[in-house]
């Protein structure tokens, strides 16, 4: 800074409010001084500067499992938010996710003195972990379900399985099948709720549970089970995207047309579902939102100083109409019933009161 100082013909506290963008520094002298760090390339000290203000502008995040798209995705949704913010994150992925794994990462990222700690918290184990969270340590929990103790966000996974299951449900089909995630993970707990909350408030029969891990090779097992019940079964939710690739490859194998005989509706919106044979209706999470409004807890709580603010902000999903659903022609429990496939036509991205609202209308005279 003093080398900077120097070239800039300046004294250092001046240097130091350009830094800091004080306002009472005049353009021409902060051109000088921006022009200065640039042909000597000065950094800051981070280090440094956080042990004079207490403040290191470094968020810690603990994350779970990021090979899969949910984790990943808000992992990635984070960044990007910390970033327009003005801080970086350090993260610490786990392979596998305890109580005691979740405490370990979180002393970790204290003893880095991070500002604050986002929790990204898809199970169970992980939720409960953040209750021994560090006294006076801001920190934010997200997918943690309703998490006492720290301030939370997570997408509505109930209010997106209704979607889905209603959809299905408004298409004339009488009951809905389910492949649900594992039953260790919040997000699963959720989705298989507001499926059979969906069936249970329109009367209709809830089937046995498919039970899958979110990956494809899972879906195709369960999909093996489906082709076996034809007639019986029409329409199906599974859980994520990943494993409706393995359900619709299985039923493809078996000569299961969709949606010709089976309707498939999954869950998350990867960039690849609009590719798949046919192109999957599904519900999409925004990840994007989820780590802004995140970011924007944590910071408030870094800024008013107060980490004990509890707040919750639920994200709504958005159901995506695409070509693997369709409008049964006549009743859906006659064996081997054919199944009324959309007409061609754009991806149809719909809130939730909307789409609810337009699919209880029933299908158009003719259609």
């Amino acid at each position: 800074m003093a080398d900077v100082a120097k070239m800039a013909g300046v004294s250092h506290q001046t240097v130091s409010r350009v830094l800091n963008d004080h306002p009472n520094v005049s353009e021409e002298t902060r051109a000088q001084v921006l022009r200065a760090i640039d042909l000597l390339g000065y950094r800051r000290n981070l280090v440094a500067r956080a042990l004079v203000t207490r403040n290191s502008r470094r968020l810690g995040v603990v994350s779970f499992d990021t090979t899969l798209y949910g984790p990943a995705s808000t992992v990635y949704g984070i960044e990007q938010a910390a970033r327009n913010a003005g801080y970086f994150i350090s993260i610490v992925s786990l392979r596998t996710i305890d109580r005691a794994r979740v405490l370990d990462a979180i002393g970790y990222l204290t003893e880095q003195g991070v500002d604050g700690i986002v929790v990204v918290a898809p199970q169970r184990s992980a939720a409960e972990a953040l209750e021994d969270m560090p006294a006076g340590m801001p920190a934010v929990a997200v997918e943690g379900g309703r998490t006492d103790g720290v301030s939370a966000v997570s997408v509505d996974q109930v209010e997106g399985a209704i979607l889905a299951t209603r959809h299905l449900l408004d298409l004339r089909h009488e009951t809905v099948w389910h492949v649900s995630g594992p039953a260790n993970w919040l997000e699963a707990e959720g989705r298989a709720h507001g499926w059979r909350e969906a069936l249970t408030a329109a009367g209709r029969p809830v089937p046995d549970l498919l039970s899958g891990d979110w990956s494809p090779r899972s879906g195709y097992r369960a999909g093996q089970r489906l082709a076996a019940m034809i007639g019986e079964v029409t329409a199906v939710f599974v859980a994520n995207d990943q494993m409706a690739l393995g359900v619709l490859r299985a039923l493809m194998e078996r000569g299961v047309r969709v949606p010709g005989q089976i309707n498939i509706v999954g869950f998350d919106d990867i960039p690849e579902s609009e590719f798949f044979s046919p192109p999957l209706t599904t519900v999409r999470q925004d990840f994007g939102a989820v780590g802004r409004r995140s970011i924007d807890m944590l910071v408030r709580q870094i800024e008013m100083g107060e980490p004990y603010v509890r707040e919750r902000h639920v994200v709504p999903p958005r159901l995506i109409l695409r070509a693997s659903t369709a409008t049964v022609r006549s009743s859906p429990t006659e064996a081997g019933e054919e199944l009324r496939a959309a007409r061609p036509g754009p991806v149809v991205d719909v809130g939730a009161k909307a789409e609810i609202q337009r699919l209880r209308r029933g299908p158009a005279q003719g259609e």
